[in-house]
């Protein structure tokens, strides 16, 4: 039985986030751990799921910060490499007034995108039920390179790939050279989680209609993918399989930061889905490839189930939204489970 729930690969930074004025009426800001696939790992792990990480930092103080930041909340760091060139990545967050997030990097490069091929962890990438893996680690070799052998890697042995296509426009050289790049993965993709402005980039549409989100999600399940996932904000999610679809209304509460609220949606989804397909898994002699894929697709052959196991993910994601931070914010199982018993 393979025994990590969730492999995370990509990038791992800080997030300054903005945290008001001070006496000199200069911004202050926070710091925080951050980075899409490193949110996702912890997510897993501050549910109680077995998580790991692989991925680069410098050889500097942001990098140390990191390290522990992922080792304090369970996550497993033997696969976060050093890069004794490039300093660890940085990126500058502000809040509108509704908490939605405003970026500025400093990568150029970052020591995240120095991630090699051959640096990779095969241990951990062989013992994984989900390789977790977003669009970002594509914008420069040789991380590009070896996101992919990554996810070769990955199915190889079994694993099924959960993918975010997300977007930061400022990362690419072009809107262009990184909608292609995002599209390239959608055919290794078991599991796509996207945001409206990433679908309706995908689709090549200037915006995406609520009555239209059957025919954009269609062109991702033809690309190879078995469960697709449009968060709609403040409207819950879509889940589209290739035999049913459906909303998952999201949850009451006062929105605070919006850092983190998708990697937390779908770390919690992960780690429902894990969880689900190890009790398919216990009956049979082992998890071979082929299992762990039957089990998948006998998991989204029950709507019920699988709208349950979105709900619970949907008030983990409301849970983090209302505090500050990515990974600070991030809840535990027993505050989901409380939280939603407590919601009428």
């Amino acid at each position: 039985m393979k025994r990590i729930d969730v492999v995370s690969l990509g990038e791992i930074l800080i997030d300054f986030t903005a945290a008001g004025l001070s006496e000199g009426g200069q911004p202050l800001y926070e710091c925080n751990a951050g980075g899409a696939p490193a949110n996702v790992a912890a997510a897993v792990a501050r549910l109680g799921g077995a998580a790991a990480f692989i991925g680069k930092t410098g050889v500097d103080y942001f990098g140390e910060y990191l390290k522990k930041t992922l080792e304090d909340i369970g996550v497993g760091t033997a696969g976060l490499r050093l890069d004794h060139t490039d300093h660890t990545t940085l990126a500058f967050v502000t809040l509108g007034s509704n908490g939605e997030r405003f970026f500025s990097f400093c990568r150029n490069p970052g020591a995240d995108t120095r991630l090699r091929s051959e640096e990779l962890d095969r241990v951990l990438l062989s013992d994984s039920l989900f390789l977790h893996v977003g669009s970002l680690s594509l914008t420069h070799e040789p991380s590009k390179t070896a996101t992919f052998e990554a996810v070769r890697l990955a199915k190889e042995s079994g694993a099924l790939v959960s993918y975010d296509p997300n977007w930061r426009a400022s990362l690419w050289s072009s809107q262009d050279v990184g909608i292609a790049a995002m599209k390239s993965l959608l055919g290794d993709a078991d599991l796509v989680k996207v945001s409206e402005e990433e679908l309706a980039l995908l689709s090549g549409v200037s915006c995406v209609f609520k009555k239209d989100l059957g025919l954009y999600t269609d062109r991702l399940l033809e690309n190879g993918a078995r469960l697709v996932l449009a968060t709609l904000g403040a409207d819950g999610v879509y889940y589209r399989t290739r035999e049913k679809d459906g909303f998952v209304e999201t949850w009451p509460i006062k929105v605070v930061d919006t850092t983190g609220a998708g990697d937390s949606f779908t770390g919690a989804l992960l780690y429902r889905l894990a969880v689900r397909i190890r009790t398919h898994l216990s009956g049979l002699s082992g998890d071979t490839p082929a299992s762990v894929s039957e089990a998948f697709s006998s998991i989204l052959e029950n709507s019920t189930a699988l709208e349950e196991d979105l709900r619970f993910s949907t008030a983990a994601a409301s849970l983090c939204v209302s505090g500050r931070g990515a990974i600070p914010a991030l809840p535990t199982l027993k505050a989901v489970n409380d939280f939603m018993g407590g919601v009428q």
